[in-house]
């Protein structure tokens, strides 16, 4: 298919379709923009995780593995037109409603860049609160990625990608299977 023969409509109707189509498999939990859906659905895969209710304030979910352990999920894709690594702004962080947060930078493709495990306690001192978003905002760069409580957890998560694409092609699912 050549996307640029396709009208403006048709465009917008295809991704209205991939979007539709990606619930029903389950990858997204919603029709917004499917970069945190699909960080959460990876994640919770790669991490043995239970997602949350999507009303779930402060955290996306919960630790199979280690008890009552909240995980905040936030994602970022970045393109050549834009290469912040500005994560979502994170709520209420003094309240203490997630113990790790996960962060995943996707390239404009969906692949895995980086993705790291960090605790509250260095989002509090990485992160920085902004008033006009009411919110607190941490940039994936520089000293963060370098402190010795910070998990690199990329290895794993592009592991469990490449089982899911495998399970999926053996299911027969789509041409190419969800992930491919």
């Amino acid at each position: 298919m050549n996307l640029a023969t396709l009208s403006v409509h048709e465009l917008l109707s295809l991704q209205a379709a991939a979007i539709d189509e990606l619930k029903k498999r389950g990858v997204l939990r919603t029709t917004n923009n499917p970069v945190g859906d699909y960080a959460e659905w990876l994640v919770s895969y790669a991490l043995n995780l239970t997602l949350a209710k999507n009303s779930s304030a402060g955290y996306d979910a919960l630790s199979q593995s280690e008890p009552n352990k909240r995980v905040q999920i936030k994602a970022r894709r970045v393109t050549p037109n834009n290469g912040s690594r500005q994560l979502g702004v994170i709520r209420n962080l003094e309240t203490k409603d997630f113990d790790d947060l996960v962060a995943v930078i996707f390239n404009e493709l969906y692949e895995i860049e980086e993705a790291f495990s960090i605790p509250h306690a260095v989002i509090s001192e990485y992160s920085s609160f902004r008033a006009h978003v009411n919110g607190h905002v941490l940039h994936i760069r520089g000293a963060l990625l370098t402190d010795a409580r910070v998990r690199n957890i990329r290895a794993e998560l592009n592991a469990s990608n490449n089982a899911l694409k495998s399970l999926v092609s053996l299911a027969g699912i789509g041409e190419a299977g969800p992930l491919a």
